[in-house]
């Protein structure tokens, strides 16, 4: 599990070799802006978020697809984490646009080429 300022796309490719093969598993804190990848769960990286002060409220689990970079197709909002009744998201996904929109944003500025 790491917790990155950056990353690069190559640095994704090789994680998603080591685990999954064509993914790699993160988790955003919208609120801090933050985002650690690496990790064989969602809620591995979700524990240690809110183990170093994040909120529920503000973390939500996303894939990224090294292969897609530059595609809407880059990240995927889908993590068991993201299931928050309290937050009206009643689904894996994200279904509120705007937090969508904030995730891809995030994503952006962390990763690159």
């Amino acid at each position: 599990m790491k917790e990155v300022k950056e990353i690069s796309v190559a640095e994704l490719t090789e994680m998603a070799a080591s685990m999954y093969g064509n993914l790699v598993k993160a988790v955003v804190d919208l609120h801090r802006d933050l985002l650690v990848v690496d990790a064989e769960l969602h809620v591995d990286q979700e524990q240690y978020l809110l183990e170093s002060g994040s909120e529920q409220k503000d973390l939500w689990g996303i894939n990224l697809y090294p292969e897609k970079f530059g595609s809407d197709e880059f990240v995927e909002f889908d993590s068991m984490i993201n299931i928050r009744p309290r937050q009206h998201n009643m689904s894996r996904g994200v279904e509120d646009t705007e937090i969508q929109q904030q995730i891809i944003a995030l994503v952006k500025r962390k990763v690159h080429q």
